[in-house]
């Protein structure tokens, strides 16, 4: 069984050369679902028990999306107002995740300068992920300190490599995998 749930979810899979590159390398990895929310899911039409079965099977939870208008693509709040649900994720009888960890890989077009109090996003990026630290608290996750990976929009195509390294690197000094 696979101890870590990648939760992909980048709303055109096929144009996103980081999104594209991590996904390929980390289903290279032993331990590691990797679940594409997109191609799963184009119709937004989620299968919520197959989504509680795969959070049941699996300890870690990895959400890997690029940031849209300060935060996930679509498919993956979708996913979330689908799937955390009352009774499962939390509330009295609600304790499926609980124990469990959340991790957060996010790609910004921005660099860094673009999310501080002087850039042209006035916040910086760590801050506009509290609602997904809240998430966490809320269900009983451990939340990790996301990954940025920042200035997509102006990265080579010889700098994607290097990230997806720190991707897997990440994920290994966690001790998510080995």
């Amino acid at each position: 069984m696979s101890q870590i749930l990648v939760l992909s979810a980048h709303r055109t899979p096929d144009n996103s050369r980081i999104n594209q590159a991590q996904v390929a390398a980390l289903r290279e990895l032993p331990g590691i679902t990797v679940h594409e929310l997109m191609r799963e899911y184009p119709d937004y039409q989620i299968d919520v028990a197959r989504e509680q079965a795969l959070l049941n099977a699996h300890q870690h939870i990895v959400m890997m999306f690029p940031f849209y208008w300060y935060s996930s693509p679509a498919i993956l709040k979708e996913w979330q107002d689908a799937v955390l649900t009352y009774g499962f994720a939390y509330g009295s009888h609600g304790t499926a995740l609980q124990g469990k960890s959340l991790q957060l890989i996010v790609s910004t077009g921005g660099d860094d300068k673009a999310y501080t109090s002087q850039g042209y996003n006035r916040y910086p990026a760590l801050d506009l992920l509290q609602p997904f630290h809240a998430v966490a608290n809320r269900t009983g996750m451990d939340f990790l300190p996301p990954m940025l990976i920042q200035g997509a929009n102006n990265m080579t195509d010889d700098q994607v490599p290097d990230h997806v390294a720190r991707t897997v690197s990440l994920l290994k000094s966690q001790r998510i995998i080995s």
